[in-house]
């Protein structure tokens, strides 16, 4: 992952990123051409197709050069940062110390796990809320607040030089066009400044690329953050007319007396733009295809290519699920139990009855490989795209513990922070849609999985009981699955299963 000159200077190439990772785009710099820095000490954020991640670089030094800029996507390989020697006069306090580690490197990088020499209590920092500062007027970058320190578990962190030396043009333009973000702040902005909260790099650059102040917008995440979809909001809102020049119509338009000497007529304002359109001069929007957009696009259209998938469906009483889930609520208020917590352990349930649906094909070896355990995948919507998390060996956790793992799961997913290795190897995915309001869907399975479990929204509906028609809450359930694994009785029965479940959760227990 290196190469070394014949002045000692090193280029440290993009390490390996994972499983079916091949380039990154990177993110923010951490360092700058002129810089001192350290074994193991991050350098550059890059975002993957997967997770947004720190790069450390094994080697200390001083930064000669940065090998490529903000927004620019380098492939797996190609050089990333070179370090030459330290000047011995200008060598910071420590370093000294890890010369040794400098002359040998540290081995492969790790993405987010350090490079060896970090020591046992080193952890991967986790991707802290950016403080983007609105932009001073004149055009002039906005002051950032400086990182806050890390903890001493390491050697001491290098002198920083100006933001954005040694980054082409382009890069210190998006910065001083308030797009780009500078390092993260500690948890106050400068004075006199607005402070936006933001969390993923996706955001800053919609915002960037389509000219949108993000000091302006309101963010509906928790805590204010913004979301993709408050940028998009945005684009979709008609630009608001002055407050100056709709009081000054108003005052016009309320003032009898007609234009004379001395007082001008009134300017005739233009027809109001209808609500809805785009302006008259308005462009297409062109978003590429990168990132983690890219992968959903793939591997949907490969599962779409490869699998050929059937959806079944079926309603189900679910008011004896939610009178369940209330009575272990009420016992244990401190440890809550989701319905998707109880929806998952119908499925491990239905998994154990009918392994068929917990495999994949291997259409090189052609055969069916039945996993021997379950590792759950669950689908949740981010501000990133549609990701799908794995609970690994889902089927050795109780309720309340596929609960917490589920709640921590989710919030971390959508928080960017969950590492590339838990986003691969599931073996079954459960889709709650019905967040989104709505009863069914024909989903897509994840590939190379075999099946998908998709539950609609509850809902208040006449439901007959004992030959009296009654108002129960009802949900429909869709599996859709692999017909090569696997034909319609089985699929029926793991879905019939989980809709008894539902209905009677006391059938859980037989099978517990």
């Amino acid at each position: 992952m290196s190469a070394r000159t014949a002045t000692g200077t090193r280029v440290f190439l993009l390490p390996d990123l994972g499983e079916g990772l091949s380039e990154a785009e990177i993110v923010e710099w951490k360092v700058a051409v002129g810089d001192l820095v350290t074994v193991d000490q991050s350098v550059v954020e890059v975002e993957t197709a997967k997770a947004v991640v720190d790069v450390p670089c094994p080697y200390a030094g001083r930064v000669v050069a940065l090998h490529g800029a903000a927004g620019e996507t380098r492939p797996v390989g190609q050089p990333l940062i070179t370090v030459a020697p330290a000047d011995g006069g200008d060598e910071p306090a420590g370093h000294a110390t890890y010369r040794e580690e400098e002359r040998a490197g540290s081995g492969n990088v790790l993405i987010g796990y350090g490079t060896g020499h970090g020591g046992s209590a080193r952890r991967r920092r986790r991707p802290r809320l950016t403080l983007a500062p609105e932009p001073v007027a004149g055009g002039a970058a906005a002051a950032v607040a400086e990182r806050a320190p890390e903890p001493a578990t390491g050697p001491p962190s290098a002198p920083r030089g100006p933001a954005g030396a040694g980054v082409d043009a382009a890069a210190s333009a998006g910065v001083a066009a308030g797009g780009a973000v500078g390092p993260v702040g500690g948890g106050t902005a400068p004075t006199g400044e607005t402070a936006v909260l933001v969390i993923s790099p996706i955001v800053r650059r919609l915002a960037r690329d389509h000219g949108v102040d993000l000091g302006s917008l309101r963010g509906t995440g928790p805590g204010g953050v913004i979301r993709r979809c408050d940028v998009e909001a945005a684009l979709a809102t008609p630009p608001q007319r002055p407050a100056g020049r709709a009081a000054a119509r108003d005052q016009h338009s309320a003032d009898p007396a007609p234009p004379g000497p001395g007082r001008p007529a009134a300017v005739a304002e233009p027809a109001p733009a209808h609500v809805g359109l785009a302006p008259a001069d308005a462009s297409d929007v062109v978003i590429p295809l990168t990132g983690i957009r890219r992968v959903i696009a793939d591997k949907l259209s490969r599962s779409r290519r490869e699998i050929p998938e059937v959806t079944i469906w079926v309603d189900a009483d679910a008011t004896a699920l939610l009178a369940t889930r209330a009575a272990i609520n009420a016992a244990t208020p401190d440890a809550p139990v989701s319905v998707l917590a109880l929806l998952a352990r119908i499925c491990l349930s239905g998994l154990r009855r009918f392994p068929q649906l917990n495999a994949h094909v291997d259409t090189e070896g052609q055969r069916i490989v039945q996993s021997a355990g379950v590792h759950l995948g669950i689908a949740a919507q981010t501000d990133r795209g549609l990701l799908v998390p794995v609970l690994r060996d889902a089927q050795r956790l109780t309720t309340r513990e596929l609960a917490a793992a589920l709640a921590q799961t989710t919030a971390d997913a959508r928080a960017g922070t969950l590492p590339p290795a838990r986003l691969t190897g599931g073996t079954f995915t459960l889709n709650n849609y019905g967040v989104f309001g709505v009863d069914g869907s024909t989903p897509i399975i994840n590939h190379p999985e075999a099946a998908l479990l998709g539950v609609g929204r509850i809902v208040d509906k006449p439901w007959v009981v004992d030959g009296q028609l009654a108002v129960r809450k009802v949900t429909q359930l869709s599996l859709t699955f692999d017909h090569r694994v696997c034909d319609g009785g089985v699929a029926g029965g793991f879905l019939r299963h989980v809709a008894d479940c539902v209905e009677q959760p006391a059938l859980l227990v037989a099978n517990v």
